[in-house]
């Protein structure tokens, strides 16, 4: 049987919902898995509307009820949202409300086996704050609802897979986080990620945190005292790793295939390369095009995949924003979910 995959809506004054209907609209979506979208079923009718799919809304209160037929979306409806007082494109409390909540029930019908995935659209951190609930974003309500302690950030987009030693902190913390630890935790997580998505020996690249690699000690001390000893702990142990390397080539080599995952010292280490291989703009329209990147949670007990953007309120409610992302999630949760089941 294909997997079910929970799919939040995100903030739906957000892309969230047309992205949603978007993705549903799509036959090959049903090829890979059986969808399901958390959210509500009135916002979900509301951008079928907008776009004019030809997408039978399905309203249900259990996944069992669902029908996962193309043509018809399914969608575990919370109710949440008053249309008499939404706007597309503005952060409201009852958006960021509506949007934490999907991401709880998402959560929870994993952690009760009744879905073997979740996906997530976009959420805004403003909106879940003025709604009361104070996370930095997906990864942290993902945690504390799983219990989970020991975790990281993968970005994928194409050849290039890219795994954080450290995210939401300063550059200073991050340089402090840099140890020899935790490096090894997080190459142990991205190897198994990689295994998930059928490469049997992942070959991972561990990036320096310094200009150079330090030079042998000239501008830092973290690769002779952390990272060097990280990398040669993890190849006695029969890890197919190299580095530390140098973060300005790196990502260069891991993009064309050379790696097929990258140890990231901090978050903008990873994310900018990232984010110039995946954010491209047309100059002729100076609208941006279609990304496929992904987020993914790794060491949760469940699988949790995202888009790699935000909730572009400047372009919500307007019927142009791509669902490749929403569709590239889907994806990578269906193959996680598949050598899950498998073991």
């Amino acid at each position: 049987m294909k997997p079910i995959l929970a799919i939040t809506m995100g903030d739906p004054a957000g892309i969230g919902p047309e992205i949603c209907a978007r993705a549903l609209a799509r036959k090959e979506v049903y090829d890979l898995c059986r969808p399901v979208i958390v959210g509500d079923a009135k916002m979900l009718q509301k951008a079928v509307g907008l776009l004019q799919l030809n997408l039978q809304v399905h309203a249900i209160q259990n996944v069992s009820d669902a029908r996962f037929e193309y043509g018809t979306a399914d969608v575990y409806d919370l109710d949440l949202i008053d249309l008499d007082s939404f706007r597309w494109g503005e952060v409201q409390k009852q958006c960021g409300d509506a949007a934490f909540q999907y991401v709880r029930k998402a959560i929870e019908l994993a952690m009760n086996n009744e879905v073997d995935g979740t996906c997530t659209a976009p959420l805004n951190k403003e909106a879940i704050h003025l709604a009361g609930h104070n996370y930095d974003g997906h990864t942290e309500i993902y945690a504390t609802f799983t219990g989970t302690k020991k975790y990281a950030m993968l970005l994928a987009d194409g050849l290039l897979r890219v795994i954080h030693v450290s995210t939401h902190v300063s550059l200073r913390e991050a340089c402090d986080r840099c140890k020899k630890a935790r490096i090894i935790e997080v190459t142990e997580l991205i190897a198994d990620a990689c295994r998930q998505f059928g490469i049997e020996n992942p070959k991972i690249g561990i990036a320096g945190l310094n200009p150079h690699c330090s030079e042998h000690g000239l501008f830092g001390w973290e690769e002779e005292k952390e990272i060097i000893p990280a990398v040669k702990e993890l190849q006695a142990r029969g890890f197919n790793v190299e580095g530390p390397i140098p973060p300005d080539s790196i990502f260069a080599k891991a993009k064309c295939g050379k790696y097929d995952g990258v140890v990231a010292q901090y978050h903008d280490q990873g994310h900018i390369p990232l984010k110039m291989m995946g954010f491209n703009w047309d100059p002729e329209t100076g609208k941006m095009l279609p990304q496929k990147g992904v987020n993914i949670t790794l060491g949760l007990p469940i699988i949790r995949v995202s888009v790699d953007h935000g909730t572009a309120f400047d372009v919500a409610g307007k019927g142009v924003a791509a669902e490749d992302a929403l569709v590239s999630s889907i994806e990578y949760a269906t193959k996680m979910a598949i050598y899950r089941l498998k073991l």
